[in-house]
């Protein structure tokens, strides 16, 4: 029901589907497509919300992918179930009652998106805002806050967590000369530290800001609705990390 159940079987996923094809020298491949809601959902408490992105994310063998809308849904899991290797299918419990717009092009039968290949979501020139998943909507709504303040804010859907996009992101800092992370999960080791150290790598000398981090608290998910809130990443923590990265004033500073 749930990515958190998945911990039972990790061994099959990790030690078995994701190296079988190196350990048998390529004369194996596991094309199989593990599937589920992953990262918090609303009232499950730790042992249901967690986000198993960076989990798998750092697994060789494994691909990973993070759907935000229904374009990504279509297109990413008709990749994934034709992908020969096994593929990690994180989607989000509360986009599944979110609608959003299709076109033509995403209802044709042929549609199909490509594994490691991140979307702007919305062009911008002050600051780049990574996210996947349900966050995306998040950073979309952050940014159009931001507009009206005179910020305009770049916003990448990453859909790939493995293989990571690292040439768009990347392409778009340097456009940008600001970044700022967002997801779910816990900070340490989490994705958005992943893509803060692939652009102090390539880009480091187009930064003119120090990288904004926002992640889940680096706590076990509370049950009480007061504290489940303050222990997830909200549309105010990326409007003040923004405004941070621009050398605005923000309160909570």
């Amino acid at each position: 029901m749930t990515f958190n159940f998945a911990m039972q079987a990790i061994d099959h996923i990790i030690n078995s589907a994701a190296k079988t094809n190196y350990m048998s020298a390529g004369q194996i491949s596991v094309p199989i497509v593990f599937r589920g809601p992953n990262g918090a959902a609303a009232g499950v408490a730790a042992q249901h919300s967690q986000c198993f992105a960076a989990w798998y994310g750092s697994c060789p063998g494994l691909k990973v992918l993070s759907p935000y809308s229904a374009e990504d849904a279509r297109g990413l899991l008709k990749a994934a179930i034709r992908d020969p290797d096994p593929v990690v299918f994180l989607e989000n419990e509360i986009l599944y009652g979110e609608a959003f717009p299709v076109s033509a092009e995403v209802l044709d039968p042929s549609f199909v998106l490509p594994i490691g290949k991140a979307k702007i979501e919305r062009e911008g020139t002050d600051v780049t805002v990574t996210a996947f998943s349900k966050m995306v909507g998040y950073a979309l709504k952050a940014a159009e806050i931001l507009e009206k303040e005179g910020i305009n804010v770049e916003v990448i859907n990453l859909r790939s967590i493995r293989p990571l996009d690292r040439a768009t992101i990347n392409q778009s800092v340097r456009k940008t000369n600001r970044l700022v992370t967002v997801e779910e999960g816990w900070p340490q080791h989490g994705i958005g530290a992943e893509i803060c150290t692939s652009v102090v790598e390539e880009s480091f000398d187009y930064l003119d800001a120090p990288v904004e981090r926002i992640t889940g608290a680096d706590v076990p998910m509370p049950y009480a609705a007061n504290l489940e809130r303050m222990a997830v990443p909200q549309i105010e923590d990326i409007v003040r990390a923004v405004k941070r990265a621009c050398s605005r004033s923000a309160r909570g500073k």
